[in-house]
């Protein structure tokens, strides 16, 4: 397959004449928007060897996915570059956990959403109502996730988040651990064309040089 820019693929061939185009996965390259971050969790990213990556946000709503996850270091690290950034990332768990005493509040404040596994919505559907929420109130709100789903080896990317930003219209952004480097942040911001094969296939071009900190645990990119 031959390859365009930075590694993505090209289309296989032209559409005939007078034939729509398929519809292709769009880069997000303006960031009108940036949030304040914490300069204390940017300068404790320098001590720590880090270089944070970050040019502000698309759009006020999106959805972030963190590859790879391989370590429990991974969670230091992109903590810190949440605050760093200034972006109010939240990430969703079931609804269960936020009911224990002090262990619920600790995690509504690090950016926790309770999520009713029984709802007939399910957590995509959920989360999409929550987006579109935080729309209507002008509030600036993205969902993290891990994709991978564990910090074990697995055969794919669970594909929840690329259901949710296709649901809710909201961009796609690869977020990056990579120890090799040394970089954490948000490599780009995409907006999904339905076709999800062809669209992992970029994910898997722009994400190929990142090293988790157990390189062997990372899963391949591409959906379940």
């Amino acid at each position: 397959m031959s390859t365009g820019a930075a590694g993505v693929p090209a289309a296989a061939q032209a559409p005939a004449a007078g034939a729509a185009a398929p519809p292709s996965i769009t880069e997000c390259i303006a960031r009108p928007i940036r949030p304040r971050g914490s300069r204390a969790a940017r300068a404790a990213l320098r001590l720590l060897g880090w270089e944070l990556v970050w040019d502000g946000l698309p759009g006020p709503q999106g959805v972030l996915v963190a590859y790879p996850h391989t370590s429990n270091w991974d969670f230091l690290y992109t903590m810190l570059a949440r605050w760093a950034i200034g972006v109010p990332a939240h990430w969703w768990a079931k609804a269960s956990l936020f009911r224990v005493p002090l262990v619920g509040r600790w995690m509504h404040w690090i950016g926790g959403l309770p999520v009713e596994r029984a709802s007939p919505q399910g957590s995509v559907g959920q989360m999409v109502t929550a987006i579109d929420a935080a729309r209507r109130d002008g509030r600036l709100f993205w969902l993290a996730l891990t994709p991978e789903g564990t910090r074990s080896h697995g055969a794919g990317w669970r594909s929840g988040f690329y259901r949710i930003a296709q649901g809710a219209g909201v961009p796609v952004a690869l977020g990056i651990i990579d120890y090799g480097r040394r970089r954490v942040g948000i490599d780009s911001f995409w907006l999904v064309s339905g076709d999800i094969d062809a669209d992992f296939a970029v994910f898997a071009a722009r994400l190929a040089g990142c090293r988790g900190l157990h390189a062997d645990l990372a899963a391949p990119v591409r959906p379940l």
